[in-house]
């Protein structure tokens, strides 16, 4: 059964499947955006459309805004979109913490006390029947009235940012590093902020909006801040470029808050402009000061033999953006070599291997429907026990052509398909259909886990 023509299919598809994906690592200049393509509005709602029907976004909304999807007052993610953020936040781990020897996770809680500050847009926690009972109460004056309500709004306010949670641990993590700098506090996390509600309500009245942050909290000397600023720009740059079909549509600026703290934003370009994805900033030492009034030599980190209170360099990334950002850079339509209408086309999810939700489905041609499912069966538990995410296509009831099947799988942004059939029972060959190249080989069903674990591999390493 172990053919040697069947290992010379493998090695040949492991070559061209490999080749489908170059060229993606093009760093190109910073701060250069790609030009709208045509026909890129019709090309979105397609997109849209698509991704609510494969369930990467839920809800059943006819067209979701540009400003739900942006400010995070959308239905949410469908168990696609899910894995795609889960896969991207499991990257920016790796590149920022397990591969960095002074960057230490840290975790904190999504909402903290205190009492509302005068400009403070923080989203708070209050139970509405305490509200109701306050305003229920006839008896209260207006002066009393106020005075109750900012009461209950101490009970505690959810958090727009990770950075301050960081700032918690910064003395405790000091010991770690033998007070010695620069070192690092990372973390993934929920955030809230406020968005303003429809047109016909009053302006006072806003929702929530959430989104998914990816935060580093770098602490060095002002010495060197300048220069591990430049050196955290150019490397998620990199590395979101690094994932990307169209590298180019990712950029930077430079930008500049209202205190004068200079900063840099990455920006992912989408048809309809530039948004930003991750923002950067040079925060200097007052965010320690305030964090920690009167404890000055508490803060004392070691740069070689100095003792100095350290720069706070904040990396902020949206990874629910990111997901957007990498749908919209993915989606390709081309013609549909299945189809004999020349204005029908196919729609793909080009993911990079390494953010696919699936990497391979499993399904089954005509034949023993008992026999081939066991099959099935078994490769699906293999390949599950071996970290490879795998559609279970072999379940389904309803039979589709193999035309419908690529056209779903493809939409769906899984690598391979792999058909079980007759064959299969006979001599363990299987159909292999790459999502990039749509070539189609036989290989050993033997050789289907390593060749999709070098594959996926090998993605990573580019």
């Amino acid at each position: 059964m172990r053919s040697g023509a069947a290992a010379r299919a493998c090695r040949s598809a492991c070559r061209c499947w490999s080749s489908g994906r170059g060229g993606r690592v093009d760093a190109g200049p910073l701060g250069r955006p790609d030009a709208e393509p045509p026909g890129a509005a019709e090309g979105g709602e397609a997109l849209l459309e698509m991704c609510q029907r494969r369930r990467f976004l839920s809800g059943t909304e006819p067209q979701l805004s540009r400003e739900a999807l942006l400010g995070g007052c959308h239905p949410g993610f469908g168990p696609l979109g899910v894995g795609l953020r889960k896969n991207l936040a499991a990257e920016w781990w790796s590149s920022v913490v397990v591969f960095r020897e002074q960057v230490f996770a840290v975790d904190g809680p999504h909402h903290e006390a205190g009492p509302s500050q005068p400009g403070d847009r923080a989203c708070r926690l209050v139970s509405p029947e305490s509200i109701r009972e306050i305003l229920q109460d006839k008896e209260l004056s207006k002066e009393q009235l106020v005075s109750f309500l900012e009461n209950v709004l101490k009970a505690g306010k959810l958090r727009e940012t990770l950075l301050h949670g960081a700032l918690k641990h910064y003395v405790t993590c000091l010991d770690l590093v033998n007070r010695r700098l620069p070192y690092g506090l990372a973390q993934i996390g929920a955030c809230f902020h406020p968005v303003s509600g429809p047109e016909q309500m009053p302006g006072s009245i806003q929702s929530i909006g959430e989104r998914t942050e990816a935060s580093l909290v770098w602490f060095t000397s002002a010495r060197t801040a300048s220069q591990w600023l430049d050196f955290w720009l150019r490397h998620r740059l990199l590395w979101w470029r690094k994932f990307a079909v169209s590298p180019s549509n990712f950029s930077s600026s430079d930008c500049q808050d209202e205190e004068g703290r200079k900063g840099n934003k990455l920006y992912y370009h989408f048809p309809w402009g530039k948004e930003p994805i991750e923002t950067l900033w040079n925060l200097g030492d007052q965010e320690l000061l305030h964090m920690y009034p009167g404890k000055v030599s508490e803060l004392h980190g070691r740069d070689g033999r100095k003792a100095v209170v350290p720069c706070v360099l904040s990396v902020s990334g949206d990874l629910d953006r990111g997901v957007l950002a990498y749908l919209y850079d993915s989606f390709q339509l081309t013609e549909n070599s299945f189809s004999r209408k020349k204005n029908l086309h196919r729609k793909v999810l080009k993911l990079h291997p390494c953010l696919a939700p699936i990497k391979v489905a499993l399904d089954v041609s005509r034949g023993p429907a008992v026999e081939l499912r066991q099959v099935c069966q078994g490769l699906f538990n293999e390949l599950l026990e071996n970290g490879i995410s795998v559609w279970p296509g072999y379940l389904e009831t309803m039979h589709s052509s193999l035309e419908q099947l690529y056209s779903k799988y493809d939409e769906m942004s899984i690598l391979f398909t792999a058909l079980i059939t007759e064959t299969t029972l006979e001599n363990g060959l299987i159909h292999l259909r790459s999502r990039d190249t749509t070539m189609k080989e036989m290989m050993h069903i033997s050789k289907l886990k390593d060749f999709l674990i070098k594959y996926i591999a090998s993605a990573k390493n580019v």
